[in-house]
């Protein structure tokens, strides 16, 4: 920035970028999605027999979550929020790694020390995730600008919900980020409802995108429900930020089939009508039905990408489900590169509580 604070933004060289999605593509996307939704159904199940802790499921938002992910580079870096399964999916996170840490078992690369469902992978620029609302979106403002200060041709994208944009996070991420043209990808999933508070409560504004407005850069409304209309607002908005133009907010407008995690009770504050009225508009259903208007699926096929996925899911889960538990003792690792004497006696002291449990009678 020079002295009258104008903002100088000197882009990192970047490659083309694909605008549109593929034949191949729109299959792909159409699998992930598939994949996304039996794995929702299964571990909302798995919870509710006390065999996971806790979910949140994304049912209903696949078509934004696959979509947008697959518009960008492998280089880039994702912040997620907590419902982001579709994204880890499409950036190619295994699903018996998503299955580990579920369950928290001692496959977690988290070690069990994150809530289930608030997965972090560094190997696919995948962010781990936080239950504070939008505190992701400073940090994928931070990381882009460290990006185009290395020369490093990425951007960041940040996934949040409707309700974030209420937070402190949204407002210094958003202001920050128009002052220094970071090339970041504001996502906005806005799924009608944060938890029980419908969207029109939250703002008097006509559309969410429009509060990029005043931090001086584009908002763009898209059909969330839309496998291609999402890919290609995001395609553009990242050839936006490569080129030095800034960020941008994409306000994907979605509807959360099930409850905002299994922990809520959805029928208690919309109704029933609501849902199937939005229902009509499944990103699965419509994806299928373009597919199928191109000559590229028919129902028997259909068929078996459903079942395969449901047995994929179910095989994640039958290995998962046979990992040993994470060793007790390994929460005093990674304290100190290099162990402290306290550390060592915490360790030593807890070491003998566990014998002393293991032959009490």
């Amino acid at each position: 920035m020079s002295s009258g604070g104008t903002v100088t933004a000197t882009p990192p060289a970047a490659g083309p970028v694909q605008l549109t999605l593929t034949p191949a593509d729109r299959m792909e996307a159409y699998r992930t999605m598939l994949l996304s939704r039996a794995t929702d159904d299964r571990c909302i199940s798995l919870q509710r027999q006390g065999r996971i802790g806790f979910y949140v499921p994304a049912s209903g938002q696949e078509a934004a979550q696959v979509g947008s992910a697959r518009a960008l580079a492998k280089e880039d870096w994702v912040f997620p929020a907590y419902r982001e399964l579709g994204v880890a999916l499409t950036r190619g996170v295994p699903l018996p790694q998503l299955l580990d840490q579920f369950i928290g078992n001692s496959g977690d690369l988290c070690k069990g020390r994150q809530m289930p469902n608030h997965y972090g992978f560094r190997e696919y620029r995948f962010v781990t995730a936080s239950s504070s609302i939008g505190t992701q979106i400073t940090q994928a403002v931070g990381a882009a600008l460290a990006a185009r200060y290395r020369k490093e041709p990425v951007v960041t994208l940040t996934y949040f919900g409707d309700g974030a944009t209420s937070s402190n996070d949204f407002h210094a991420g958003l202001n920050f980020a128009g002052v220094f043209h970071a090339p970041t990808i504001f996502f906005c999933q806005n799924n009608q409802w944060a938890i029980s508070l419908p969207r029109e409560k939250q703002t008097r504004s006509a559309t969410l995108a429009e509060k990029a407005q005043a931090y001086g850069f584009p908002g763009v409304v898209v059909d969330g429900t839309d496998v291609d209309a999402v890919y290609q607002a995001v395609a553009l908005a990242r050839r936006r930020a490569l080129l030095g133009h800034g960020p941008t907010l994409i306000e994907a407008q979605v509807y959360r089939f099930g409850p905002h995690s299994t922990s809520d009770d959805p029928r208690r504050y919309r109704m029933d009508s609501e849902v199937a009225q939005w229902k009509e508009n499944d990103p699965i259903k419509r994806l299928k039905e373009r597919l199928v208007a191109d000559g590229q699926l028919d129902e028997p096929r259909d068929g078996l990408m459903v079942e395969a996925a449901r047995a994929e899911v179910n095989r994640a889960v039958e290995v998962a489900e046979k990992v040993a538990p994470v060793e007790p003792g390994s929460f005093l690792e990674d304290v100190f590169a290099r162990p402290t004497a306290q550390l060592l006696e915490e360790r030593a002291g807890f070491e003998a509580l566990l014998r002393e449990d293991v032959v009490r009678p």
